[in-house]
């Protein structure tokens, strides 16, 4: 596939080097000649110095010639403009574009990315991504990583095995002895920094990162076994009241839930403006990190603490803070790619990066085949896929202990006609099933492959 990526900052960036090591043919525009460097000395990619709208900067990049563009400036305009100019004077196929505004995303708005006004087939809106995996992460904050698919009836949980875990040291078999009526699998494990996909002899340990593919309703249950009971949170702080932490509490207020929100923000102006648009929340004007506003706000009492600002710094401190003076646990918005490795030591629960919020989204739509979902583990160490099987997949009328698939990859569940389909050896797959699947990322071709038109795969 041909791509050209408008923006080398950290999604453009990420995203070249995810399709550059799945061998894709892939240009990268930026006007920073910094940025273009690192990126021509970091990855196997072509890297162009210019305005990324501009018609002759995309043609240098081989825009007649691309399968897609991929818009991801820190400017929506530029994104915008650049997705017009490939759609009018390139034909490119596929046109995705990041807007960050919400004025452009309102409703009644819609058909301003419409292919008769500015064609752009996908608009991927980090603020309301990563609001969304917020509000996943209340509704089940014993997990490290949560994310819906199958129409929101089948998640993907990160769940951490602390000293109480009690099926430590557990063969997987036993597991299944067990609780023979749970449905869930687990499907990963994440040990000292390694990812593979367990086989049934393997036990997890202490300190390991379990990833578990569970039917919805047993969330609390697989928790449970995990040794995490801890309630949905009901009393909330967030620290930072920007579009996110906005997002995040006008959802809860919109959608009904009983959850009593507070918001710390910096500046006046701004906490003047969120409390006059929100209900029921209760916005505070100050700093995150006075501990006398964070008693104020009565974090001693909350189920959680989330840091929303702009500051990565700030984010840590607050959720330490918190948890320091009662709140139940904590979750920290962090940008900075190395911070999340220790966040863990200082007693961050959780973290969220937006840019691999944004990646994963994106790489939904660049995933060749019947891919209807894609979300991306431990920073492209491995993705859970949703796909469509075809009547010429080569998964589609076995038995599932019959498909001899490599290692690395592993079947979580099967969504058919409405119903969730737990895996055991005699499940089969049939023709338009939606399948979720964990792979690592050296395997993820091959689940592409499997969606596609009948071929040779192994």
């Amino acid at each position: 596939m041909k791509v050209v990526i408008c923006g080398a900052g950290q999604v453009g960036f990420g995203i070249a080097e995810r399709l550059a090591a799945e061998e894709n043919d892939v240009s990268v525009i930026d006007t920073s000649e910094a940025l273009i460097q690192t990126i021509r000395d970091s990855l196997d990619v072509r890297g162009f110095i210019g305005h990324g709208a501009h018609p002759e900067v995309i043609a240098q990049a081989g825009g007649d010639q691309a399968d897609m563009i991929i818009a991801v400036t820190l400017y929506d305009e530029v994104n915008m403009i650049a997705c017009q100019v490939a759609h009018s004077l390139f034909n490119v196929p596929t046109k995705i574009a990041r807007i960050r505004a919400q004025s452009y995303l309102q409703p009644h708005w819609a058909d301003l990315f419409s292919s008769n006004h500015l064609p752009i087939d996908v608009i991927i809106s980090p603020e309301i991504e990563v609001g969304e995996l917020i509000l996943r992460r209340l509704e089940a904050p014993g997990a490290v990583d949560s994310v819906r698919f199958a129409n929101g009836e089948i998640i993907a949980l990160g769940i951490d095995c602390g000293d109480n875990c009690p099926v430590v040291d557990t063969p997987l078999s036993q597991l299944t002895e067990l609780f023979p009526d749970l449905q869930a699998v687990v499907v990963g494990i994440l040990r000292d920094g390694r990812l593979f996909v367990p086989r049934s002899s393997d036990a997890m340990l202490t300190g390991d990162r379990v990833y578990v593919i569970s039917q919805v309703e047993q969330v609390r249950r697989t928790l449970g076994i995990f040794g995490h009971e801890e309630p949905e949170a009901h009393r909330v702080v967030i620290a930072g009241g920007g579009n996110i932490g906005l997002y995040v509490a006008d959802a809860l207020e919109t959608r009904g839930s009983r959850a009593k929100v507070k918001i710390i923000e910096a500046s006046r102006e701004r906490a003047i403006a969120i409390a006059d648009s929100l209900k029921r929340t209760v916005v505070l004007n100050g700093d995150a990190l006075d501990q006398d506003l964070l008693q104020e706000a009565d974090v001693q009492d909350a189920d959680m603490l989330v840091g929303l600002t702009n500051d990565d710094e700030v984010n840590i401190l607050a959720c330490v803070m918190g948890k320091r003076l009662g709140a139940a646990s904590n979750m920290a918005l962090i940008n900075n790619r190395s911070y999340p490795a220790f966040a863990g030591t200082l007693g961050i629960d959780a973290t969220v990066n937006p840019r691999s919020v944004t990646i994963s989204k994106i790489l939904q739509h660049v995933r060749r085949g019947r891919i209807r979902g894609v979300h991306t583990i431990e920073n492209g160490l491995a993705e859970v896929i949703e796909a469509e099987a075809l009547e010429t997949s080569p998964l589609v009328g076995k038995a599932l202990r019959d498909l001899d698939l490599p290692d690395g990859i592993r079947v979580g569940a099967i969504f058919r006609d409405g119903e969730v389909i737990m895996p055991s050896g005699e499940a089969q797959i049939v023709a338009k099933d939606r399948v979720i699947i964990f792979a690592t990322a050296e395997r993820v071709r091959q689940v592409e492959q499997m969606f596609r038109v009948s071929l040779e795969f192994f």
